[in-house]
């Protein structure tokens, strides 16, 4: 009897191994899908690309299409949810701000201010900041119960080491992920000189074929769409925000990037996979 259980035992082991080995000589891409709610274009946008290849879609809480972002991202349970923590607001025809009373954090018009390298600059308060992204992860935590992860808006909220600290602090008290260690960004494949669908497309089916067994790589981009809300969007720096980001959705959506992420056996993984609660 004790033979069998120690031959019980070794066997489990060496399916233990051979699980994990097959696990590790998998390729996996995490796709996600950034700013929810910064307009109902995204909100549509981010739903739909998540019926494509995205499997995880951050939520932006100080806007003003956080409420229907909400109600969309809880009718769609299989999607998983970050908090996509905010402390800027980059476009010119639209504006949001601290949700909490925090001066500090906001210009004259008690607006965020535009940019990261703004940001780092400004005399901020660590209290205020604190209380701000607290109430955003506890404002998504009450409105969308499944949220699992944090990630940061433009990389402002931990762009120094005491943010990243407070981030950290933050990910660890509300038990929710914020480090993916061992991940990987997908390696450059000409995807921002790509300016139509059929080049985006093509540059995303050379990145997939690109992408080498045992690693987790992630892909981070923003669903939008060509409606008139949409088109409306914009600054200086970027004036074709609506026909870039609906070539994202398109792309997200393409029959024929599925058909290249099956053939070459990539598992869609979220946050889930790769992370863990509280770290």
């Amino acid at each position: 009897m004790r033979k069998f259980k120690i031959y019980g035992s070794f066997f489990l082991f060496l399916l233990t191994v051979s699980f994990a080995q097959a696990q590790n000589g998998k390729i996996r891409l995490l796709v996600r899908s950034d700013d929810m709610a910064s307009s109902h274009a995204a909100n549509v946008s981010c739903i739909k690309a998540a019926k494509g290849i995205s499997r995880s879609v951050e939520v932006m809480v100080p806007c003003p299409w956080f409420n229907e972002a909400a109600k969309m991202l809880n009718e769609n349970p299989g999607i998983d949810v970050g908090v996509h923590l905010t402390l800027t607001s980059e476009w010119e025809g639209i504006k949001w701000g601290p949700i909490t009373p925090s001066p500090s954090l906001a210009d004259s018009d008690g607006e965020f201010l535009s940019d990261t390298g703004d940001w780092y600059k400004k005399n901020y308060k660590m209290a205020e900041v604190e209380a701000e992204l607290r109430k955003q992860i506890e404002l998504a935590i009450r409105e969308i119960p499944k949220v699992t992860h944090l990630s940061s808006h433009m990389g402002a909220p931990d762009c120094k080491p005491e943010l990243k600290k407070l981030v950290q602090k933050l990910a660890k008290e509300y038990k929710l992920i914020y480090e993916t260690p061992g991940m990987a960004n997908t390696p450059d494949f000409g995807w921002n000189k790509a300016l139509t669908f059929k080049e985006k497309e093509a540059a995303f089916v050379t990145m997939l074929k690109s992408l080498k067994p045992g690693k987790a790589y992630l892909f981070v981009e923003h669903p939008g769409n060509e409606s008139e809300e949409m088109l409306a969007i914009g600054n200086k720096g970027m004036k074709t925000v609506a026909h870039d980001r609906n070539l994202v959705t398109e792309v997200f959506t393409s029959d024929l990037i599925l058909k290249v992420i099956r053939e070459r056996g990539i598992e869609l993984i979220n946050y889930t996979a790769v992370g863990e609660r509280g770290n």
